[in-house]
């Protein structure tokens, strides 16, 4: 079976289940262009909305940009600064994408649209790069963006090569220096990278169909590449582990008794009735008398699901407290007060060590602070250096200390258990993104 073959072909199993992505790369490097082609070529675009491009445009060709473009100050600017979300569908599965901003100044925003992406689909501007250089440099964005998705545990990242037709020396040649220099980068990165491909979102080639103006490239195009990747699973075996969201009265008749229901979103495991669960902090256990599902009763209910849990007597649980396979977490077991973790730092003003921040974990916020900063990531190089302090858009090893012990887990093993968010108690701004080692 040739390469093109198996990259056309979906299993059944993914068909159905929408892959969210996101996009990212530099400042004009076509993202809100590449993912109105794909509204465009895939026909997801209302009627309405078309209309109203195409008189705007009042003749000339449509800017497909606006369709991700919606605040007024990006249209403006011809800038994306917040996190667009579009849909769409294939006959072979449904999408969700994320266009995340380029400009440094809003990177916190591509993290929050990585953290719960399926893929990224990371831009690559060719008329920004010197492709006659015996090593073609990448931009910054192009590396920062990479490596934010990699640490965030994106496991698919496409590079897509943009803006090919706007290449006056021969395409091939320069877009195999770019692919080489982007393989590299990968290589010593540990990126799992899916696939390279050419296009030209401005004119369509290569995005939804394949480009007759590139003979030289026999491979799938984006969205073929796009409708085989896999959609993340969090794990459906071990032990079970919920971050309570809301504590709700059932909605009984009369004046009586009434349970409670812990909802929340089950980060890994499975819950049905009759097993034993345990509560963070109290450590205290009770029996699942009846899981809810989207308003009823159920058999049961699996990790990715959002889940209510009726227990069989009446235990203190609040929102922030944690559901558990009993031993798993809490009560001493499980938890980590002190832990190292990969620190994203998104703030102007810098991390340093020693300074109170609050953090949350889950649904619980408690106060934590920075005992020690390890090293650096050079994004350039890919060396860890000594550093005292991180700067906005850096990314770190550090060492942290919470006030409480929480039940911690290694961000490779689950995004919900291991990963936290920092913010500063002074301007309440979100200040990094914390990722479990």
């Amino acid at each position: 079976m040739s390469t093109a073959t198996q990259h056309l072909e979906a299993s059944e199993e993914q068909a159905h289940k929408a892959l969210r992505f996101l996009t990212a790369g530099s400042v004009d490097d076509g993202k809100s262009t590449l993912i109105g082609r794909l509204l465009f070529d895939s026909r997801g675009i209302l009627a309405d909305k078309l209309d109203a491009l195409e008189k705007r445009a009042a003749g000339a060709p449509i800017d497909l940009s606006l369709l991700t473009d919606g605040l007024e100050a990006e249209r403006e600017q011809g800038i994306t600064i917040d996190v667009a979300y579009q849909y769409f569908a294939t006959p072979k599965r449904k999408f969700i994408i994320a266009d995340a901003p380029g400009h440094e100044q809003y990177t916190r925003n591509m993290v929050t649209a990585a953290a719960g992406s399926d893929a990224a689909v990371v831009l690559v501007d060719i008329t920004k790069l010197d492709t006659s250089a015996p090593e073609v440099v990448l931009l910054p964005q192009t590396r920062r963006h990479s490596l934010l998705a990699r640490l965030l545990r994106v496991p698919s990242i496409v590079f897509a090569v943009n803006k090919l037709d706007a290449v006056e020396e021969d395409t091939e040649v320069a877009f195999d220096a770019v692919a080489k220099a982007l393989t590299k980068f990968a290589e010593n990165a540990g990126i799992n990278v899916r696939g390279i491909v050419p296009v030209s979102a401005l004119r369509g080639d290569n995005v939804a169909t394949p480009s007759a103006n590139w003979p030289w490239y026999s491979g799938p195009t984006l969205l073929q590449l796009l409708e085989t990747l896999p959609v993340t699973d969090e794990a459906h075996d071990g032990n079970l582990l919920i971050p309570v969201q809301y504590v709700a009265r059932d909605d009984g008749e009369g004046t009586g008794y009434q349970h409670r229901v812990m909802w929340g979103r089950i980060a890994h495991g499975t819950v049905k009735p009759g097993d034993t669960v345990q509560i963070f902090p109290s450590g205290e256990t009770a029996v699942v008398a009846a899981v809810r599902h989207a308003g009823s009763d159920v058999d049961g209910c699996e990790a990715g699901q959002s889940a209510g849990i009726v227990l069989d007597r009446q235990v203190d649980v609040s929102r922030g407290d944690w559901i558990f396979t009993p031993g798993s977490a809490g009560n001493g077991q499980g938890t980590k007060q002190e832990f190292r973790a990969t620190l994203a730092w998104l703030d102007t003003e810098p991390a340093v060590p020693g300074r109170k921040y609050w953090v949350r974990h889950g649904n619980r916020w408690v106060q934590a602070r920075i005992t020690a900063i390890e090293h650096r990531l050079n994004i350039h190089t890919l060396e860890e250096v000594e550093a005292h302090q991180l700067g906005v858009n850096e990314i770190g090893l550090v060492s942290i200390q919470t006030q409480q012990a929480l039940p911690i887990e290694a961000y490779t093993n689950n995004r919900v258990g291991g990963s936290l968010i920092v913010v500063d108690p002074t301007t309440n701004r979100t200040s990094g993104a914390l990722l479990v080692a």
